[in-house]
């Protein structure tokens, strides 16, 4: 057997399953918070850039991102907010989230993008800003390609 040529040979990949919210397939560059997101007043639905002041990803862009956290926070606005960047092309790519609330399910629709929730395991403990994220809400399975060689 031969030893990897590539750092892609050689990468870590987990598996995780969960429920579907939202049907579909979508894949790219994991963006990880464990703060909660408000959308009404804490994104910029323009550019899908976090504009809450005290939020540790302020000024980060989830645009064609698999975004990761806890949930939604906030007020109603958070499908509207979620729906605008949706229609600017600048919405995430995927949803991966712990706390389902009819505001989380209802932005997570008006989105399309493929959703996911009740994991076998906390995608916050084992996913990290810049894995590379596989998610097919349709089979309930994420893959997860860690960014380095070396995974948790």
């Amino acid at each position: 057997m031969s030893a990897p040529t590539t750092q892609q040979d050689a990468a870590t990949v987990i598996t995780i399953r969960g429920r579907k919210v939202v049907p579909g397939v979508a894949e790219g560059l994991a963006l990880v918070t464990r703060d909660h997101i408000s959308g009404w007043g804490g994104i910029d639905s323009r550019t899908g850039t976090i504009v809450e002041t005290r939020h540790e990803l302020r000024g980060q862009s989830f645009a064609g991102k698999v975004l990761v956290f806890p949930g939604a926070k906030g007020s109603s606005g958070w499908s509207a907010a979620f729906h605008m960047a949706r229609l600017m092309n600048a919405a995430p790519a995927a949803f991966l989230f712990n706390e389902m609330t009819t505001k989380m399910a209802l932005g997570a629709v008006v989105t399309h993008a493929p959703a996911m929730t009740d994991f076998d395991r906390n995608p916050l403990e084992c996913i990290e800003t810049g894995d590379w994220v596989r998610v097919d809400a349709d089979r309930g399975i994420v893959e997860i390609t860690k960014k380095t060689a070396t995974a948790r």
